[in-house]
């Protein structure tokens, strides 16, 4: 059964406005002093529960919109890490060539790919890639450090590029 328009824009207007000032306070304090970020993050939690109202009713929207909100918290986190690893890693470059903007935030948005994409894997096939790909050892080596055969390696890495391919080409 499909819900009028105007009785949907009535509950989501209603769910703001008893939601949204604790959900600021909620991120302002989730955020502490020095960026105050809370009124973007709460816009963006609440947009999210009108694309999720608009397919089905939320019984709990308080709950959902911690949810959401602490995932827009962990991902905002996340990329302030991966744009202080990637301006040290300039920092250390011995060329004095500066990255564009645009450079920038291709690269950011590359590594914050990566690390989605490494953050889904299971644990033991995250090190075995991480040691191949950025250690650069050999399966043999790494087999011998993991106490494992070669063979458990190679299926460890079949699964992982499985698994990227899937992302990259899958959607």
């Amino acid at each position: 059964m499909t819900v009028p328009d105007d009785t949907l824009e009535h509950e989501l207007s209603a769910i703001y406005l008893a939601h949204q000032p604790w959900l600021r306070n909620w991120l302002r304090k989730k955020l502490g002093s020095g960026q105050d970020g809370s009124a973007d993050f709460a816009q963006e939690a609440f947009l999210r529960l009108v694309a999720r109202f608009r397919r089905e009713r939320v019984r709990e929207p308080r709950a959902f919109l911690v949810k959401v909100a602490s995932g827009l918290l962990a991902d905002h986190y996340r990329r302030q890490a991966v744009e202080a690893a990637w301006r040290q890693t300039l920092a250390l470059r011995a060329d004095d060539v500066q990255a564009s903007a645009e450079d920038h935030y291709r690269v950011i948005e590359a590594l914050q790919q990566l690390l989605h994409l490494l953050e889904r894997m299971p644990a033991r096939d995250r090190e075995i890639f991480l040691m191949s790909q950025i250690d650069g050892l050999s399966y043999p080596q790494i087999a011998g450090r993991l106490a494992v055969t070669v063979n458990v390696v190679q299926k460890a890495m079949t699964r992982v590029l499985a698994h990227c391919y899937r992302l990259c080409y899958d959607g």
